[in-house]
Formats: C-alpha cells, structure tokens, sequence
C-alpha cells in the first residue's frame, strides 16, 4: 500500500494533514488546564490533523473497480480466442445466488493439497462443491444457455401467438412483484434445490413453460405426473445401484487389509519346524489379525461368492459411471418438478390474492354506497 517516490523508494503508507480553520490557518492543539497550545518534547507546538492513506490502493470501491475491469478484460479475450469460459468479478451474494459459499483453507492446508494430500477443510469444500454443482449446472442452463437463442426466441413467439394460461398467470405476476414467490413451507422437490434464486425468475418460467411444450394448468399437472413417476423410478435404480457400489467397496477395502495378512498365514502354513517358529514370532501381531479379518471377509461374501479383486475394481468404475449418470438425471427431474411446484404455488397464490382485493373493493364500494345514501 505504499507509493513510491521520485527516486524510486517506497513512500510512507499514510500522510499527515493539518485540519483548518475558515480563514485556511492551522488549529492549534489547546491544553484545557492552562489554555496554552500544546507542545511536545522537543518544544515544537501542535496542531490539530489527521492521517490519511498515501494512495487510493487500498479502496474496497477501487478493488471492485479492478475487478471488474480484469473480468471484463479476460472475458473480452476469451471470446476473441473463442473460449467459452465467462470469469465473474462478483460474490454469490452480490449476485443475489443463495448458494453456500466454500470456506477459506489457509496457505498450509493449501500446501498440502498441491502435494495430492487431503485435508479436512479440503474435504468440507469438496462437500460444498458436490452439494452446489450438479444444481448449478441445470440453473445456469435454464438461465443461461438459451438467453439469446434465435430457436428460443422463435419458440416463444409461437407461445404467446397462442393463447397459454400458464404464461397469463406468470405474466400477472411479473407484473404484480417482477418475480415469482417461493412456498412459505417448501414442496419435496424445491427443498432438494440449493440455489432457488433462478426459480423466482419470470424469464426462467417461461423458458421453462415453452421449452417443455405445457399450454395449460391441465398439461402441468400431466407434465408433472410423468415426471413424478420418473423421479420415483431413478430414486429406486440410484439407491439399488449406490448399495451395490458401496458393498463392493467396502469388499476391495477389506480385501485390501485381508490381501497381506492372507500371504503371511499362507507363508507361515508352507513352512515347518524352526524356520516356521522363527517366521510366526516375527510375523506375530500379522498372523493374529488373520481369523478375524477372514472371518469379516467371509461376512460380506455372498453366497459362495468369490475373491475376485479385479473384477470388484471393474465393476466399481462401471457402477460408479452409472451412479453419477443417474444422479445427474436425478437432479435435472428435480429441478424440473421445483419450477412446476413453483408455477403451481403462484397459481394458488395468485388467485387469493384477486380475491382478496376483489373483497376489499366491494366492501369499499359498500361503504361508500352507505354514505352517499346517508347524506
């Protein structure tokens, strides 16, 4: 935060600035017991100042000024090379995205992940991010990805060409609060969404509305019915896949403690007399773990299976591939179902409130009415 001066040295960080009067002379510093200026130890007198920073580096207004101008300056770099990376100089809550933020890890924890060592605050951001990202990428998708499409834009002229209810009702609403309202008490589906800010969004209703072809109240439900019976159907495969993949892990993770132990009894068996005394006393703590971990081994072994560590590793991958495909198919059924239960809860909502007004209005005419005829 220090300038640096016309030879090249660094400044000092603040500068000192004589506070005046309205003539422009300096305000002496007034001791209250004797009504004299102050003076220090050297005899100089005081006056009145205050300190301020050498330079303007420091600004919290500046940092964002630079940020910014850095963001726009890689993204405008990025689109002349054609990468399609957008950088965002703002927070998730400057942005209005009720996302949970990754927590700070420090420089030695950060150290040590560069090393391929795992740490705790490392693995707590891994949770965050495996929490936020499968949401976020089917949010930005339905925010982002068909914003300037010239096929989204034919798709919703022929919507609104035609008469729709459910676009009317999101219309209504844009126009009452400029978003849509979230459930006071969230529905199944919508609490499974991290980051809810985009389902507020009218424009994302209406993507929402036109890209899966729905033209009425009716055909939501419909819609969301089908969509019920899928998400029923993926949580039944993702849960059956995910107990067979963690059985498999914890066989390839027993069998890794097993594997050792099984060589040194079977070692130990091959041999006889001294030699086979002078290998079991040195292999000791080894050869009495043997029964126990067999017999666990054996536990998660089912009916007659057999050792096949390999194999285990195959299907692993291939049931992990899999698990991870059904998980996304989850989570985009997911989102779909929030945004229908959204759209539904605005409907209701909507039609409480016109009636509300609608009473209030006709009890206002009533009264009114009544002092007219009064008078």
């Amino acid at each position: 935060m220090r300038p640096l001066t016309e030879n090249g040295e660094w400044g000092a960080k603040q500068k000192k600035i004589y506070d005046l009067d309205e003539n422009g002379e300096k305000i002496p510093v007034i001791d209250k017991k004797t009504g004299q200026q102050k003076v220090d130890k050297r005899n100089r007198k005081q006056w009145k100042c205050h300190t301020a920073d050498s330079t303007d580096w420091n600004s919290k207004e500046n940092a964002k000024m630079w940020r910014k101008d850095l963001a726009d300056t890689i993204n405008a770099t990025n689109e002349q090379l054609g990468i399609a990376v957008h950088w965002e100089h703002r927070s998730f809550k400057e942005q209005g995205i009720d996302r949970e933020p990754t927590i700070h890890i420090g420089a030695v924890a950060n150290a040590l992940e560069r090393k391929g060592i795992l740490t705790e605050r490392g693995n707590i951001n891994r949770e965050i991010i495996k929490n936020n990202i499968e949401q976020a990428k089917e949010m930005l998708m339905l925010a982002k990805q068909e914003l300037h499409s010239a096929q989204y834009a034919k798709i919703k002229s022929t919507a609104v060409s035609v008469k729709n209810e459910v676009m009317e009702m999101i219309a209504k609403v844009r126009e009452r609060k400029s978003r849509l309202d979230l459930p006071i008490v969230s529905g199944k589906h919508l609490r499974r969404i991290s980051d809810r800010t985009a389902l507020q969004s009218a424009d994302n209703a209406e993507k929402f509305i036109t890209t899966r072809k729905i033209d009425s109240f009716e055909s939501l439900v419909n819609f969301t019915a089908d969509k019920e019976q899928k998400y029923s159907q993926l949580e039944t495969v993702h849960l059956s896949k995910g107990q067979k993949l963690n059985r498999l892990k914890e066989l390839s993770k027993m069998y890794a403690l097993y594997a050792p132990i099984q060589a040194t009894y079977k070692e130990s068996q091959s041999l006889k007399g001294l030699a086979k005394m002078r290998y079991d006393k040195e292999h000791k703590d080894s050869l009495s773990k043997y029964p126990e971990l067999k017999e666990r081994m054996q536990s998660l072994l089912q009916n007659g299976e057999k050792v096949t560590p390999k194999q285990w590793k195959a299907e692993i991958q291939s049931l992990q591939a899999e698990y991870d495909s059904i998980g996304k198919e989850q989570t985009k059924t997911a989102t779909e179902l929030a945004y229908a239960e959204v759209i539904g809860y605005n409907k209701k909502n909507l039609e409480r409130e016109l009636q509300n007004e609608s009473r209030q209005h006709n009890r206002q005419q009533s009264k009114t009415k009544q002092r007219e005829e009064e008078i």
